[in-house]
């Protein structure tokens, strides 16, 4: 098959084209590396900043169209899948449509069913949005809803979910949103990982500090929760100094963010979320134990019944404090947990694995 994917969130869809090539698929990745990430594409679209930018991204969009049609295949990464306005995206998306086979679009992230659905009617807990039948207020999450509801973005996004072939969701949480409004054309898969080459080693030195690693987004920790996650590890580090180190990454490229993570025991990522991201998936594939997202819906929606790798904390401050706590004066537990991860990603989040299932999803469309 000839397929593209269109956009980029954490490495997943240049991690799934690898996996498709290997199975002898013809694949391009175009987008814009996921800000200031750097993710690798074959054609970019990455946006420069001011008025201009999107000017001059409108022209390389509408030049490299001939490079965008006569695909088996387009799966989009978002209903905003251009940095561009809603508006402007439209007559993009039947564009491609029109010259292309199938269109495949990606619930992995912020879109209006996710803000609409987790606001109105809460189906989930706690999430970006909501904290049991209590909205969130915080600046980020007024900020989304006003984008998302009522908007052209709303609009763009309720056509192409009525239009495209199929809607592949990425975590529990958005299969939870989206198989409801779509029962029929939602397909849930795991997030795709690259499995690290070397053997990670799962022992560790009894008198070694506990190394905590957390990534802070740009303009993105109040939303994610990183903020109240930072907050509690700093305190801990007051407390346990001779025991503890934390290494921050903030908003750095993604290379530089994969050392700075390499050597870690635990990262603290995606507070609101019930499964781990694409990052956490990283950290887990190299032994590093995830502190955040695991509740039982993540083992769940993957039929896992032996392991539970992941630190599971509620969006709180007081359980990432307790639970970080219990991993830094409990040692003993890590290489335990260090050795679940890497066999968890392996057994659901392989690359190729997850490539065959997309491979298997677009061969029935």
């Amino acid at each position: 098959m000839k397929i593209l994917l269109l956009g980029e969130y954490s490495n997943l869809h240049w991690t799934l084209a690898r996996g498709l090539r290997q199975l002898g698929h013809e694949v391009t990745v175009a987008s814009n590396g996921d800000f200031w990430k750097d993710y690798p594409r074959d054609i970019d679209f990455a946006r420069q900043p001011g008025k201009w930018g999107g000017i001059k991204l409108m022209a390389r969009i509408y030049s490299n169209l001939s490079r965008l049609r006569g695909y088996d295949i387009v799966q989009i990464i978002n209903p905003v899948f251009f940095e561009l306005r809603a508006e402007r995206l439209f007559p993009i998306y039947r564009y491609l449509r029109r010259h292309n086979g199938k269109m495949v679009l990606g619930a992995f992230g912020m879109d209006y069913y996710w803000v609409s659905v987790n606001t109105n009617e809460r189906p989930l807990r706690y999430s970006d949005f909501n904290i049991g039948q209590q909205l969130r207020t915080d600046a980020p999450a007024v900020k989304e809803q006003a984008d998302w509801t009522g908007t052209a973005k709303e609009r763009l996004n309720c056509m192409i979910a009525d239009d495209c072939d199929a809607i592949v969701t990425g975590l529990y949480e958005y299969q939870a949103i989206y198989a409801p409004k779509f029962p029929s054309k939602t397909h849930y898969i795991p997030l795709p990982i690259d499995m690290p080459t070397e053997e990670c080693c799962t022992d560790r030195a009894q008198s070694s500090k506990v190394v905590v690693f957390i990534g802070i987004s740009r303009g993105r920790s109040e939303y994610k929760g990183t903020d109240i996650m930072l907050r509690a590890a700093e305190d801990l580090r007051l407390r346990y100094a001779h025991c503890m180190k934390l290494v921050v990454a903030e908003g750095v490229p993604f290379e530089q963010y994969r050392r700075m993570m390499d050597g870690s025991d635990a990262i603290l990522d995606q507070l609101y979320s019930y499964t781990p991201s694409m990052n956490s998936l990283l950290a887990m594939s190299k032994g590093i134990i995830c502190i955040g997202g695991g509740e039982p819906e993540c083992y769940d929606i993957l039929g896992e019944r032996e392991l539970r790798p992941i630190v599971n904390v509620e969006p709180k401050y007081e359980s990432v404090y307790h639970e970080l706590e219990q991993l830094i004066t409990h040692p003993d537990r890590i290489p335990e947990l260090k050795r679940q991860s890497i066999e968890f990603v392996k057994r659901h989040h392989d690359f190729m694995k997850v490539a065959r299932q997309y491979e298997a999803l677009y061969e029935t469309l």
